[in-house]
């Protein structure tokens, strides 16, 4: 149980965890809310590890984020361990894709006293921050934000977002249950594959409670309902302040 605590006090929640819908949402928001999506290891070469004590002791011990593979394997084990019922799927990020890419996303069904819903808090950017009903053609609207799942006899669920007046892919994933070594193969190619998206430049995100910060290379961008906020640090020096200031992070 001191894990436990310990994970519920790095994400701030201070209630009493039941197995119902509105503790779920307190969880999912409060963990995009304190802990970074962020891929600083991969383009340092610093070797991940997917075992669970390894993500918790980076996460937790060190306050650091990790990436989908991580973030959600250590959300999984949270609702696990408190009691949810826990399904883990592999699904595709299509978003801004013109075809259809590999599965490399790790996504899961968590299931309540009200229900199944989809939970994610892996993704490096825009995603829905509260738990979606597992339904299809059932719209979502949250933070200012809609999602709506629609089903592909191929793709299986779709999770769409509406972006500039279209309604477009976010991610796919079918129900085909994963066990942890299922994505070790994944990662490895994400975490090494010279084409690999992850290893471009720096990705660090994070939401706000009235907005997100992000890192894209060595720019750090702080939105807001004022606007956006650029930040360009001039050396090595200044770009890890921010990163601890805004992040967390400590390089």
């Amino acid at each position: 149980m001191e894990k436990i605590f310990a994970y519920l006090r790095r994400i701030g929640y201070a209630g009493t965890p039941r197995l119902d819908f509105a503790t779920l949402h307190d969880l999912q928001r409060l963990h995009l809310q304190t802990i970074p999506y962020e891929n600083l290891d991969i383009m340092r070469n610093i070797p991940l590890s997917l075992n669970v004590d390894d993500i918790y002791d980076k996460i937790v011990r060190r306050n650091r984020g990790g990436y989908c593979f991580e973030l959600n394997a250590l959300f999984a084990w949270l609702l696990k361990s408190l009691g949810f019922g826990v399904t883990t799927y592999m699904a595709r990020f299509l978003r801004d894709e013109a075809e259809i890419p590999m599965r490399r996303h790790r996504v899961q069904k968590v299931t309540c006293n009200q229900g199944s819903y989809l939970c994610d808090v892996g993704v490096g950017g825009i995603v829905p921050r509260m738990p979606l009903p597992i339904v299809t053609d059932k719209v979502s609207e949250q933070y200012g934000e809609k999602y709506v799942l629609k089903h592909d006899d191929f793709l299986g669920y779709v999770l769409y977002e509406w972006r500039r007046d279209a309604w477009r892919q976010l991610y796919s994933f079918t129900e085909e249950p994963q066990l942890e070594q299922d994505f070790t193969a994944v990662s490895f190619y994400c975490e090494k594959y010279p084409e690999s998206f992850f290893m471009t430049l720096d990705m660090v995100h994070i939401f706000t409670e009235n907005g997100r910060k992000s890192v894209a290379g060595r720019e750090v961008r702080l939105f807001s309902p004022d606007g956006v906020k650029v930040l360009q640090p001039v050396t090595e020096a200044a770009y890890n302040e921010l990163l601890e200031m805004h992040f967390g992070i400590r390089i």
